[in-house]
Order: C-alpha cells, then structure tokens, then sequence
C-alpha cells in the first residue's frame, strides 16, 4: 500500500514499540513496552517525522499513551505530544491478511496521511 502511493521501502522509517519480539509473538507487556519507550522517542526525534501511521493497535495505544480500541482511534488525526506531530492510526497488516474487507478501512488511512504529509 506504501508503493502505491508512490513510496520506495527507503523512504519510510519503521520502528517498533519494543526493540525486540515477544515470545511467542505476544503483544509485548506494559514494562517491555515502558523499557523500550525512550529508545523510540530518541528515533521519533531523530527522525523528526512530518506524519507518523501507527500501524496496529498496540502501535497505537503506546504512542497515544490510550487504552482506546483501534476501531475508535482510526478516523481522526493525533497529535504526538512531545513534538505535536500528526499521528494516523490505521491497521496491522497482519489483521489485513486475515480480514482483507478492512483493507479499504486502511486505504482510507493512508490517504489521510498521504494528505497530511502533502500539508507539511
């Protein structure tokens, strides 16, 4: 979806909430995700990101600091408190395989953020 709105994979930057994977592909727990939180802050400074898509919901409820379920998160724009960075929230491609009808959901997203992105 991100090549067809005309992005390379070197022209995003993907970062994860925990800087490794839980066993057994667990959602990581609230202290995996609090040890790893200052590492993605500096990446997130780093980088400096114009938007920020929070792909899936544990992406979503860390970087919001929300308990919100992704279904009503979706749909409107966020704002990353420590550099008032606009945030999408939009699906895990990982649910997207398994409910393919939500695909149109996160198209949707994209170009919330695509729009976004051309405001900069």
């Amino acid at each position: 979806m991100l090549r067809a709105m005309g992005f390379a994979r070197n022209e995003v930057f993907i970062a994860n909430v925990v800087k490794c994977r839980p066993p057994n592909n667990r959602d990581p727990q609230p202290e995996e995700a609090a040890a790893c939180a200052p590492y993605l802050r500096r990446q997130i400074e780093l980088v400096a990101p114009d938007v920020i898509l929070a792909v899936g919901r544990v992406a979503a409820q860390n970087l919001l600091q929300t308990q919100a379920p992704l279904g009503r998160l979706r749909g409107a724009v966020h704002r990353l408190e420590t550099r008032d960075t606009p945030v999408v929230v939009t699906y895990h491609p990982a649910y997207l395989l398994r409910s393919p009808a939500d695909k149109v959901k996160a198209w949707q997203d994209l170009k919330q953020a695509l729009k976004l992105l051309h405001a900069a």
